[in-house]
């Protein structure tokens, strides 16, 4: 049998919440989280096999994972010889594929990807295929993500299944009798937004490679159980979806539903553009949306608000089309424009566009984002570049708040919910991945703790007392950063709330926020119009 030895971390960090308000009783509730932080002691872990009969047992060197970040596995292969594991190395720039042979306990490297800054874990696949003789890889290796095919004795790569400046997004599903693999990929088309999802096969040669899904558009597939029928449902922010019927095999789809929007349409609704400018670089094109008022005025001008969230975890534009985007719609019939864009340091463009982020967070792609923001009211002067403000939550937290500390000369308000503020106060997960380890000097001047002293616009902090996401802490100790600094900013503390924007009353403190700083109006008392209702 096998199984992990396991050696704890000798003291275990917690983070604590009063709940000030409990619903069950008058007096408030202490609460306490297990909660890593970045630089925090790992659990280690040994594989080890057991002889039942003998009671012998096989404790292999920890040469090849002696430093871990984490372990998963162990688990037999078919020959019921050898186990298999991962070994993801603290710091995150080394990943290996591991095996151990049952009677020696000796360890070898099947897999190892290394990375100067970070082996993106989190985009992982591994499967086994041909009686676990050879394994299906994921990597981003060739700075795109793709799969590879790996004999499993030798650790010799047979072949890279899929290639080309385009990324294999999720693979689906592995067909070893029918030689195929169903995935996910972006960025196949070069005249498309290279965000929209499509799906694909290609052979278990690499060989063969097809596009089920090839509308322009994104694309949102179910199959049935043998992977030979997909209904498929297809649409862009600015286009309906379309519903159709395929078979894996060819032929044409069967339409079975166009969506109608004609009546959404005649009430005065728009959808938002899509729109497209080169980031920093004068040539690297950022992919973003512009959301107008429906009674739209080209002759005035408009402030201009951007929604944020950047990170390597993933993209965060929509890309299917929504009659009605929640923090955004809103916002903009108050007589905003706002913009979501995805910036270099976020996902599926390539390891070298998320990369801009190691050891940088601050960066959050904002001078992409200035520049494209430059460029939209370059092209519509109705944009107002003098009164651009900012929001978000968590990661966006952060970033929305960094905007008026480093970029106080174009962002001129921030709403930052909830944030990460100083990388070294939030999860070990999130911060170490992009951040690395162990704890050095970029942790510090990432921090808004220590560039709050920066602050010259509008800056409105809200966090929910019971966030057990990010440690309330973190935008406490902005708080008191500012306050020795002497600086005015606005503080919404929310008791009982958890990871949140804030709900109905942040989303009224919000607008309230904008239309006061960017609009220069004093809103109307909340209580007034509870007496108009």
């Amino acid at each position: 049998m096998a199984a992990c030895r396991i050696r704890p971390v000798s003291q275990k960090r917690y983070v604590y919440y009063v709940e000030s308000s409990p619903k069950s009783q008058l007096q408030p509730i202490l609460h306490q989280q297990e909660y890593a932080k970045p630089g925090d002691e790992r659990t280690q872990k040994t594989p080890c096999i057991f002889e039942v009969k003998t009671g012998r047992a096989v404790i292999p060197d920890n040469a090849l994972f002696s430093n871990q970040y984490d372990l998963w596995g162990p688990e037999w292969l078919a020959d019921s010889r050898t186990l298999v594991f991962e070994y993801n190395e603290r710091g995150h720039k080394v990943f290996r594929v591991l095996t151990m042979d049952a009677e020696s306990g000796k360890v070898r490297s099947v897999i190892e990807e290394t990375s100067k800054t970070f082996v993106n874990y989190s985009r992982h696949f591994r499967q086994n295929i041909k009686g676990d003789t050879q394994m299906i890889w994921m990597s981003e290796r060739d700075n795109w993500n793709h799969l590879y095919l790996v004999d499993v004795a030798s650790g010799k790569t047979l072949k890279q299944l899929t290639r080309g400046q385009w990324v294999v997004r999720r693979v689906l599903h592995v067909d070893e009798e029918r030689g195929l693999i169903f995935f996910t990929a972006s960025g196949m088309n070069k005249d498309e937004d290279p965000y929209h999802v499509h799906y694909c096969t290609v052979g278990l040669d690499g060989k063969g490679l097809r596009d089920l899904t090839p509308e322009k558009a994104n694309h949102k597939a179910t199959f049935n159980k043998s992977y030979t029928r997909l209904v498929d449902t297809y649409s862009k922010a600015d286009q309906a979806p379309v519903t159709v019927f395929r078979t894996v095999d060819g032929g044409e789809p069967q339409v079975l539903a166009k969506a109608d929007i004609g009546k959404l349409e005649s009430k005065g609704w728009k959808a938002p553009e899509i729109f497209t400018a080169p980031g920093r670089d004068g040539k690297t094109p950022m992919w973003g949306l512009i959301y107008r008022p429906t009674n739209f005025d080209p002759s005035r001008s408009y402030p201009v608000i951007e929604y944020i969230y950047s990170g390597p975890g993933d993209a965060y534009v929509p890309k299917d089309f929504q009659s009605f985007n929640w923090y955004i719609s809103s916002l903009a019939e108050l007589g905003f424009i706002v913009v979501q864009l995805d910036a270099m340091g976020t996902s599926y463009r390539g390891k070298a566009f998320e990369e801009v982020c190691y050891k940088n967070l601050k960066d959050a792609g904002l001078p992409d984002r200035i520049a494209w923001i430059k460029a939209a009211a370059k092209r519509y002067p109705y944009m107002d570049l003098d009164r651009v403000g900012i929001f978000g939550c968590s990661a966006g937290g952060q970033e929305s708040t960094n905007a008026v500390l480093l970029h106080g000369d174009f962002y001129k308000a921030a709403f930052s919910a909830c944030g990460c503020h100083d990388n070294r106060m939030d999860k070990i997960w999130w911060n170490e991945q992009w951040m690395g380890w162990p704890v050095d000097s970029s942790y510090i001047e990432c921090s808004n703790v220590e560039n709050a002293h920066r602050l010259e616009r509008p800056l409105m902090l809200l966090v929910g007392e019971l966030d057990d996401n990010v440690d309330p802490a973190s935008t406490m100790q902005v708080v008191n950063a500012l306050v020795k600094a002497g600086k005015d900013f606005e503080l919404v503390v929310l008791p009982g709330e958890h990871h949140t924007m804030g709900g109905t009353y942040g989303e009224h403190k919000r607008f309230d926020f904008f239309v006061r700083h960017l609009m220069g109006v004093n809103p109307p008392k909340w209580s007034d119009l509870k007496k108009t209702e």
